[in-house]
């Protein structure tokens, strides 16, 4: 017997910190799908990780001292603030989703949801060293040591299982569930065995706590059709939580005919009743002059290589993507089949899913004629380094002698400054350019930059054009006008770079009064 206590101490030991790692993944899990839910809902993924992490770390001092009223009944109050956590942060994204939607209260909920989750954390660890330090005389010095290396431990597989599994396999709402379930589990029977006394009262309060999760989860699909329903005015005939953004199609039917319309992140990226408009005005410009080999960066709706491949002398369209997802519902959602024409099974287009900035710098595929840039608005900075100086640099390198390159470029009316930015980084990038705007009803006066090497390109319709719904020499001419009260302050106006993206600011401070 004199040996079996010290090894009973150490197994009990051993799977105290196996419970800490698990708590701990699940803690940053809670924590990262905060941030996930802003990003998606709100942009602005760089505010949304300095509110969620800012507030739970200063919650979680608060949380230590709270569990300081449980020191004296450690397995007992340890297994309580479990039970709570799990159930908390299983409900944190259906709770914002809620608040979004319906409440418009998304900034305070998110408050709220970030003091809960932090001052149930801080609580765990006092907790977890009271309970370790009765299973040994170890100096409190190591007791401090096993934790930290567990919990570090446990953020790591946190921090890798977040992105590489719960989101891609089960989405946010269903893997933040699943999450807590574990959370609960984990607490659950660390207290049967420390607490054999309590075991009908564990098991009731466990058996309550994973059927409100379960519940939670067998609505996950009328939840999330509801929210989802509430924030768009037309039906939602398609959703996705891709491994990259929450893609949305919603369909109508209007006097002027059908309306077809994709959602990223909450953003239109088109409607079928005026798309002709933009992608005629992105594409054909920048046809005029060698042609046979393209390069379309972004696009995955087809509706770009729809306009380019109505040139018959088109060789070959390369079509990079990052999201398979918006590739996979332009090929088979009937609507937007039929206004790309079955672009992306044309036999000219390959699609190559990679981020742009990677691909580019990668070296891309060889010299082309024509580049068109038909990426998401620069309002995030995870976007910004696809208008930097370095990014255009880089995809002028992959164009032939007298290739061309056009960049849709935002609002020249709604964010002047952004859009002004971005021709002025286009040029810092060695390019020469001309700006021009045409009216796309769902979006407004949109504006984009043709830019070549040498002098000004010529802003004109090719001869051997298809027709085109909108398009006219005369319309292109008067885009290149624009009225003295959106033209740039040229002491206002600078380029964007890798460390100093302007384009941030000037986009989202354009946007903010409208």
């Amino acid at each position: 017997m004199a040996t079996d206590a010290p090894t009973g101490r150490r197994v009990g030991r051993s799977a105290l910190l196996f419970v800490v790692a698990v708590c701990a993944a699940c803690g940053l899990v809670y924590e990262l799908a905060l941030v996930a839910t802003g990003s998606y809902l709100v942009g602005s993924s760089i505010t949304q990780t300095s509110l969620v992490l800012g507030v739970a770390l200063a919650s979680m001092g608060i949380g230590a001292l709270v569990a300081k009223r449980l020191i004296g009944r450690p397995a007992a109050g340890f297994v309580a603030v479990e039970l709570v956590l799990g159930v908390v942060g299983a409900f944190c994204v259906p709770a914002l989703y809620t608040a979004f939607a319906w409440l418009g209260l998304y900034t305070p909920a998110l408050l709220v949801a970030a003091v809960a989750v932090g001052t149930l954390i801080g609580a765990e660890i006092p907790l977890l060293m009271a309970l370790i330090g009765r299973l040994g005389d170890d100096d409190p010095a190591f007791v401090v040591a096993d934790m930290s290396a567990a919990d570090y431990v446990g953020a790591l597989a946190g921090g890798l299982v977040f992105p590489f599994l719960l989101l891609p396999v089960f989405g946010l709402l269903t893997g933040s569930l699943l999450v807590g379930a574990v959370n609960v589990t984990a607490g659950l029977a660390t207290g049967l065995v420390l607490l054999p006394d309590r075991r009908r009262w564990l098991l009731v309060a466990g058996v309550v706590a994973l059927g409100l999760i379960g519940l939670m989860h067998a609505k996950t699909g009328d939840f999330e059709l509801t929210a989802q329903q509430k924030l768009f005015r037309d039906p939602i005939v398609l959703h996705e939580q891709t491994a990259y953004q929450d893609l949305v199609i919603t369909e109508s039917t209007t006097p002027d005919g059908p309306d077809t319309r994709l959602f990223l992140d909450g953003d239109l990226q088109f409607s079928t009743l005026d798309e002709h408009r933009y992608h005629e005005a992105l594409v054909h410009p920048a046809m005029d002059g060698p042609h046979e080999r393209v390069l379309i960066l972004g696009g995955g709706d087809g509706l770009a290589a729809r306009e380019v491949l109505g040139y018959e002398d088109v060789e070959s369209v390369t079509l990079v993507d990052l999201d398979p997802a918006v590739v996979a519902a332009a090929r088979t959602v009937p609507r937007i089949v039929e206004a790309n024409r079955g672009s992306l099974d044309d036999p000219r287009l390959e699609v190559v899913h990679d981020d742009a900035f990677t691909w580019v710098r990668d070296g891309g595929s060889g010299p082309v004629d024509v580049i068109v840039v038909d990426l998401p608005d620069p309002d995030t900075v995870d976007l910004a380094k696809l208008y930097s100086v370095e990014f255009y640099g880089m995809a002028a390198g992959l164009l032939a002698p007298g290739g061309r390159m056009v960049v849709q470029s935002g609002s020249p009316y709604f964010v002047p400054l952004a859009f002004w930015t971005i021709q002025a980084t286009v040029e810092d990038a060695g390019l020469a350019t001309v700006p021009y705007h045409v009216d796309v009803p769902t979006f407004g006066d949109w504006g984009f930059v043709l830019a070549t090497f040498g002098g000004e390109p010529a802003l004109r319709i090719p001869g051997d054009a298809p027709a085109l719904r909108f398009l006219t020499d005369e319309v292109l001419a008067a885009a290149a006008v624009f009225p003295p009260d959106r033209l740039p302050d040229p002491a206002s106006v600078e380029a964007s770079t890798l460390l100093d993206p302007v384009i941030v600011e000037a986009a989202r401070s354009g946007w903010a009064g409208y």
